[in-house]
């Protein structure tokens, strides 16, 4: 532990009990969040499905292929829906663990890091939702055979739309991830900005590995990560002219 924190060295049984402690909380609060949404898991699969329904012809539904899908997929949605909602209390009790063991500078950037990510994952998620989605679905149900009926498995629909919301939410993370290599001293903005090229090119390869095969979901997603990029970049600038500031008065 460092001793600026102020807080006294434990034992390793004392952290290793406190470790427990906190990944139960976390697994007790994911928990609890799950048995007050489950009495509502069909109405969350409702929701999530919205854009795709909207935009079926009139007539067409959503499927389900396999006996137990009308209560798995729910029951499977419910169950990420909890995790993403209690990831705020998760990350509090990551962070109380290992708060100690920081100096107080370092305390003071990661709090607000650590919301950025929090609610810079939330964005994506929405961001996927709300103007991916409609998007894409409606391409998908334009582009069609004439005499080909459109009817979805709910399961496999889920699964494509999992995925999407955790790309585009892991997409979302790349200003914290920028911010973190500058302030750690592993890289500069100004090398980031000499790799922009790359970047760019890195941000299409990403998109194409982690969306459907088709160019509008790809361009969704890497046009934000190169944005996101260049805030990265800017609020870097900011912290190491703030760091080099700071030790020009000490």
């Amino acid at each position: 532990m460092n001793e600026e924190s102020g807080d006294q060295p434990l034992p390793l049984v004392a952290h290793l009990t406190e470790l427990r402690d906190r990944l139960l909380r976390s697994l007790l609060s994911v928990l609890l969040v799950f048995i007050g949404l489950f009495p509502f898991s069909n109405e969350i699969y409702s929701f999530v499905s919205r854009p795709l329904r909207a935009l079926l012809p009139e007539g067409a539904t959503m499927i389900a292929t396999e006996v137990a899908s009308p209560f798995l997929t729910p029951f499977k949605l419910t169950l990420v829906a909890a995790i993403f909602i209690a990831i705020p209390y998760v990350l509090y009790q990551i962070w109380s663990f290992i708060a100690p063991g920081m100096y107080r500078h370092e305390k003071r950037l990661a709090v607000p890091l650590l919301a950025s990510s929090v609610l810079l994952f939330y964005a994506g998620a929405a961001f996927a939702y709300y103007v991916v989605f409609p998007l894409i679905f409606g391409f998908f149900t334009s582009v069609g055979p004439a005499d080909i009926a459109i009817m979805t498995d709910i399961n496999s629909y889920l699964n494509f739309v999992l995925k999407l919301f955790f790309a585009f939410g892991i997409a979302f993370e790349i200003p914290i991830a920028a911010v973190i290599l500058i302030w750690a001293g592993i890289t500069t903005p100004e090398d980031l900005v000499k790799k922009r090229p790359y970047i760019i090119v890195g941000c299409f390869v990403f998109g194409m590995l982690l969306t459907p095969p088709d160019v509008i979901s790809q361009a969704l997603l890497a046009v934000p990560m190169w944005i996101l990029f260049e805030v990265g970049v800017f609020f870097g600038r900011y912290i190491q002219r703030r760091d080099s500031s700071a030790a020009d008065t000490e």
